[in-house]
């Protein structure tokens, strides 16, 4: 059985479910998955798969500073020249990163450790997710000795700050590279070496069976709006309870809740006492998958005015629901939403959110019914987990038989 391990940088975490479908998908499809994190989650979790996750994952971190200085001593004795060389991949991303080299070097020694504990799981490929601190903890890993790489790009991170990151370098070191959208492959193709463009691949975020094959459930007839997505400046939320407060003030009769936490909540809580709208904007915290679905039924649109995005799967969750969906044509989103299953908007423009909102709160809910009908059947046929990690599986069983 081949044996793949996944490196986050943060596992499990509320934010990351869509990591974890993955990795159950693959397991149920016959890999051995070992999962590492780099730190331990800050979240309070609250999803029981998350709880169980939790107790199958391994810290890099938890060895402490002296866990660290003994693998790294242990590689510089042991394989001086596997360490030579990482010690100079780990310079050369990091000279005149925004992270600064010493950062670079605790890289390696969290590579280090992380090689140990793959050549006691027998490890035949590692997978990492996100282009930013894994990727590099990986890159170095192999470069120590360890297995070959691969790793998922989402965005927006990595196209913000690609050559900060050594993006180029991670991609013409790894085995293949997993974009998520269209959009992201090109920008991978625009910060990579074209030989190196045949190891990028795309698979879908995807959905289980909590999103998908469901029933069709009753539009609501309340005037119920939904924002799910972590409380930061680039989801965009600030603008959302401007537009609020702007149809309210019109007469528009709506409800709008915020699915999320974050950074951003205090201002968004002074904000929404500012504009008088405690009785019409909620705040409710991480909730549960099963409480989002709940949350996505119960509104008849979702709303995500994001500033930066990949292809955000809440996206996908509303849609595979029968819920249009309001957000901005910025990275993969048009990938998914079209005017047949939602709107479209400039990003960072409160007019078009605003009429957006008006326009939706307006259609007629048998409308909205065939709108969602139509998003369901494109999630279902682009966004299914099993599909979409069975490329993966391909990926990895031709990788690790070579």
């Amino acid at each position: 059985m081949t044996t793949v391990a996944y490196l986050i940088n943060q596992y499990p975490k509320v934010s990351h479910s869509f990591i974890r479908r993955e990795i159950l998908a693959l397991a149920a499809q016959g890999i051995n998955i070992c999962r590492y994190s780099i730190r331990p989650c800050p979240d309070q979790l609250i999803d029981p798969d998350d709880l169980e996750e939790l107790g199958k994952t391994k810290v890099l971190l938890s060895v402490g500073f002296l866990g660290l200085a003994m693998r790294l001593i242990w590689g510089l004795v042991n394989r001086p020249i596997a360490f030579a060389k990482a010690w100079g991949l780990a310079t050369k991303i990091g000279w005149q990163s925004d992270r600064g080299l010493w950062r670079h070097y605790i890289y390696l020694a969290e590579a280090s450790v992380l090689l140990h504990w793959l050549r006691v799981a027998k490890v035949d490929h590692v997978h990492a997710h996100f282009g930013t601190n894994p990727a590099a903890v990986a890159m170095l890993c192999h470069a120590l000795g360890g297995p070959p790489y691969s790793f998922t790009v989402h965005g927006p991170d990595e196209f913000d700050q690609p050559q900060a990151l050594h993006l180029e370098t991670k991609i013409a070191h790894a085995a293949f590279v997993v974009a998520v959208s269209s959009y992201g492959k090109s920008q991978l193709y625009r910060w990579s070496h074209p030989q190196d463009w045949p190891k990028i691949h795309i698979v879908h975020c995807g959905l289980d069976h909590l999103f998908l094959g469901q029933p069709p459930t009753a539009m609501p007839e309340t005037p119920q709006l939904v924002c799910i997505g972590r409380l930061c400046p680039a989801k965009g939320q600030l603008l959302l309870v401007e537009a609020v407060a702007q149809l309210v003030a019109e007469g528009v009769d709506l409800r709008l809740t915020l699915v999320g936490e974050g950074e951003l909540r205090p201002a968004l809580e002074t904000a929404i006492a500012a504009a008088q709208l405690e009785q019409i904007v909620t705040i409710t915290g991480w909730v549960s998958s099963s409480h989002i679905r709940d949350y996505l039924l119960n509104a008849k649109i979702k709303v995500l005015p994001s500033f930066a995005e990949g292809l955000p799967v809440v996206l996908m969750e509303a849609l595979a629901l029968g819920r249009p969906v309001i957000s901005t044509y910025i990275a993969g989103i048009p990938e998914l939403v079209e005017p047949a299953n939602g709107w479209l908007i400039p990003a960072g423009s409160v007019t078009a959110l605003k009429e957006a909102m008006r326009v939706s709160l307006a259609t007629h809910t048998d409308q909205l019914q065939h709108m969602g009908q139509v998003g369901a059947h494109r999630v279902a046929v682009a966004h299914n987990i099993e599909t979409e990690t069975a490329k993966l599986l391909q990926l990895f069983t031709a990788r690790c038989s070579e």
